[in-house]
Parts: C-alpha cells; structure tokens; sequence
C-alpha cells in the first residue's frame, strides 16, 4: 500500500512539474512573423514599433480616420497576431476611431522573453506613448479574452474614458482551475493575471461583453466580475455566443456603435 501511494505522489508530481514548464506553451498559441513582413489592408494604416527596452521591440498596428473621435487601444487574445486581429479594427474605425493593436512579446514581430510582470509593462509603455499623441480622455481600452486582463491592468494604473472587455476571466487562475483542478495553480501558474482585483480600482466605466454559449470563459466569469462594482460596469450578455464568434452577431455591433456614441 505504501510503495502505490508513492507511486501515485510521484505521478501528481511529475505531472505538476511537466505542468509548470510547459505552460507557457497551453497558455500562448503566437504566430511569429518575419522581421520584412509587409501589412496590407484595404483601409488606411501605419506600422508602429515601440522600443521598450534592449532587445525588447513591440510591433504594432494603427488604423487611422480624419477627424477621429478617439482612440481604441485593442489587446487581443492568447493566438495569432495582429497580422489577423487587424480585421476586427474596421468595427471601430467605422464609428470615426482611431485604432491600435499591438502583439505581446513572442507574437508577430514582437520581441523580448514573456513574464507576467514585463507583458503589463510593456503595455504601460505603449499606453503612455499614445498618450502623448491623443488626450487621455479620448481614449478607451478594450481587451478580448486573454487581453481582458492587459486591459483591466491598464484602465486600473490610468484614466482612459472607457474599459471595454470582450469575454473577460475573473482570473487567470480561475481558468486553469477550470481545466486541471487538481493542480495548485496558486502555487505554479506564472501567469495569474488578477482581473478581479485589478478592476476594483477601474475609475471609468467599465462595458462587459461576454456570449452565454461560451464555453472556454464561461459568462459567469464577467457576472462574477460586475458584482465586485456593479455600479460602475455594464454587462452586456450575446444570446447564444461563443467565445471566438461575438462579432458575428448584429448585437455585438449595435452594443460597440451604442458605446461608442458617447
């Protein structure tokens, strides 16, 4: 009985451990780009990069109007790269907004080893550059699933005009947990990515997102999320949403062209 109990012991171990070294690749699906690769859209853009540090470069993509009414400054999610975000820029610049998408260290063209601590950073870097073109209060901060929480971590250190999340977690650990809830996620997760407390000091209000068919972020997450300031976010639901098909509901459009009014 004892030599199958450390059996089973040495088992959940090799398990956390092969966990913990291989999250990074659970966690990020990048699609890294050449350094000469060219952007090309139909709608008027320019290519960005900012140097963040030695080594550390963030590429980025902004799609310009005449006359913008502001700024969105778009996270994405955990796949990809801007290279095919970019698409979702038209449901912004549509409404007169400027929009800016930037890729996450590892991503596209974006360089620089991933932790936690230096993606927020970066993000804050970006954030304050664009500030020095656009005024704080024309600007708004809108974060799709993993880039919920880059976002919520922005609108908290800032005062953006509005914090738009699009199938938001309430944290990061809460996800993993989802998934393997016999890991000690506290314990080995690196990534934790606290939107729960990170949105308790969100000054401006706040629009939730989220489908009620989604079942990779389920919509309780975002409802969790409102109860911890309900008087300071909104919580739009999608009937019948997922998690990567939002945009393809008229809904979605109509709640993004509302928002955007004010």
């Amino acid at each position: 009985m004892g030599t199958v109990l450390l059996y089973v012991l040495g088992g959940y171990l090799l398990i956390v451990i092969i966990g913990y070294f291989i999250q990074e690749k659970l966690i990020f699906k990048p699609e890294k780009l050449a350094p000469d690769f060219e952007y090309k859209y139909d709608a008027p853009f320019e290519e960005l990069f900012f140097n963040v540090a030695p080594g550390v470069r963030i590429n980025g993509l902004h799609f310009y109007v005449k006359e913008p009414k502001g700024l969105i400054l778009y996270f994405h999610g955990n796949s990809r790269s801007i290279k095919g975000w970019a698409k979702y820029a038209k449901d912004f610049y549509r409404f007169q907004y400027d929009v800016v998408l930037v890729d996450y260290r590892g991503f596209g063209k974006s360089t620089g080893k991933r932790s936690e601590k230096e993606m927020l950073a970066d993000m804050q870097f970006v954030y304050e550059q664009l500030k020095l073109k656009y005024p704080e209060h024309h600007m708004l901060v809108y974060g799709r699933s993993l880039g919920s929480g880059f976002a919520t971590k922005i609108a908290a250190d800032n005062s953006p005009r509005y914090l738009i999340l699009d199938a938001p977690y309430y944290s990061f650990i809460k996800v993993a947990e989802r998934f393997t809830p016999f890991i000690p996620h506290k314990l080995t997760l690196r990534y934790k990515l606290q939107t729960d407390q990170w949105i308790r000091k969100v000054n401006c209000h706040t629009y939730i997102i989220h489908g009620t068919k989604d079942w990779l972020i389920p919509i309780k997450h975002s409802k969790n999320l409102q109860r911890l300031n309900p008087h300071k976010i909104t919580l739009i639901s999608i009937q019948g949403g997922g998690h990567n098909n939002l945009p393809g509901f008229a809904e979605y459009h109509n709640f993004i062209r509302d928002i955007l009014k004010y």
